[in-house]
């Protein structure tokens, strides 16, 4: 069914959390740091105001009794180590980490202060916690299963192309999520009967080559990791009139043709409980590891006339959003 998404207003937030110092009632200023990987798609702006939000709907209001400390890498993932560093030096009571590398590189930059993954592929395959039911240490929060949702983006592709043979791969070399999402998509591959062929790429690196060999070897649609998108990434596919499934629902938004990925308002909602028990006094060793319940599939129409692909109405009655 399709829907259209919303973001609840800030008015009328909940009780503020119990952040009081001691023996006094005035209100303390939590101090939370932030750190992104900075990346154009997924946008940091879209998880910054998402964050925000999620955070004010319980109380935690900028300004009021919230700091945000916001470190962005700003595409640079050589940057993190030293940015997650800095935020340590800066005695935040907590940092909220985008993404598996700046989730990786808080965890190395610190074992005491807590941090709250949001939205990294696979904590528990990418050695972030011991354990989803038991974490461990001082990192917890959401994990995006994108390793499983990778295998469901090969069905789709499947579902809309029939006929496609090859399914490339854009992924990040650098990235340390990008071993075991490579890895599900080769096995869905396998069982689906796809070839499956992979263009690793650094940040940095320019696309064009990459697209170049994509169309030499007749790659019939692609897949593109979240951490190595940008809005060259989208361009190109829109110029080589290749049908691409990125991570999340930036990709469409910038032009991509679709996406299926966690809820972001679960994300969200999620990482905001987690950052308010910690400041309550929890401690991220004994809060699980939560894993999405709700997954959204957003197809870009104006995309898919652009592109020259025609998407079955079957499809387009599910989806959750169609950007027109």
């Amino acid at each position: 069914m399709r829907r259209r998404r919303f973001l609840a207003c800030l008015s009328g937030a909940a009780t503020l959390p119990l952040l009081a110092l001691p023996g006094s009632t005035q209100e303390r200023i939590a101090t939370v740091g932030v750190l992104v990987t900075g990346a154009t798609n997924p946008s940091p702006e879209i998880f910054l105001k998402g964050l925000r939000n999620a955070l004010a709907q319980i109380g935690l209001v900028e300004g009021r009794n919230l700091k945000l400390e916001i470190r962005s890498a700003q595409g640079s993932l050589e940057r993190l180590p030293d940015l997650a560093a800095e935020l340590v030096r800066l005695k935040v009571d907590v940092i909220v980490a985008h993404l598996t590398p700046a989730a990786q590189a808080a965890k190395q930059a610190t074992q005491s202060v807590p941090v709250v993954m949001a939205g990294v592929g696979d904590a528990l395959g990418t050695g972030l916690v011991a354990s989803l039911a038991r974490p461990g240490g001082n990192v917890t929060g959401f994990s995006s299963a994108v390793t499983e949702i990778a295998g469901k983006s090969l069905e789709l592709i499947r579902e809309v192309f029939p006929s496609a043979h090859t399914v490339g791969v854009l992924a990040n070399e650098v990235d340390p999520f990008t071993r075991p999402y490579v890895a599900q998509i080769d096995q869905s591959g396998r069982r689906l009967g796809l070839r499956i062929e992979h263009f690793m790429q650094r940040p940095a690196d320019p696309q064009q080559p990459a697209f170049e060999s994509m169309k030499a070897k007749a790659i019939d649609a692609l897949i593109v990791q979240g951490t190595i998108s940008r809005q060259e990434t989208v361009d190109l596919t829109i110029k080589y009139k290749m049908p691409s499934l990125g991570s999340g629902i930036a990709w469409p938004t910038a032009g991509g043709l679709m996406s299926y990925s966690a809820n972001l308002d679960e994300v969200y909602r999620a990482v905001s409980d987690y950052v308010d028990k910690i400041l309550k006094g929890r401690t991220p060793a004994e809060l699980p590891v939560s894993l999405p319940t709700k997954f959204d599939l957003v197809v870009n129409m104006k995309t898919a006339k652009a592109i020259g692909v025609t998407i079955p109405e079957s499809f387009l009655t599910r989806a959750d959003e169609v950007i027109e």
